[in-house]
């Protein structure tokens, strides 16, 4: 996989990667190798989802009235 693919290609061929995996119509060394394929295509969307989310900025207004660009800050509901 190259440096250059999209994240939006990447996720539609993980998509693709998973639906034949579902399929149960490959041969063992087929599956093999598209988990393979799966498994580093999801590393590196995850890897495009954590940068993305370190340059978000949530502006928020201050007691003055005025905006201000604050680090994102993770609001994900803790699993139990």
């Amino acid at each position: 996989m190259t440096a250059e693919i999209k994240f939006e290609d990447a996720l539609k061929r993980l998509e693709k990667v998973v639906a034949d995996l579902e399929s149960g119509d490959l041969s063992l060394d087929d599956s093999l190798k598209k988990y393979e394929e799966g498994v580093k295509l999801a590393q590196f969307c995850s890897k495009k989802l954590e940068s993305a989310r370190k340059k978000v900025e949530i502006l928020v207004k201050s007691g003055s009235g005025k905006l201000e660009a604050k680090p994102y800050e993770d609001r994900r509901i803790p699993e139990e």
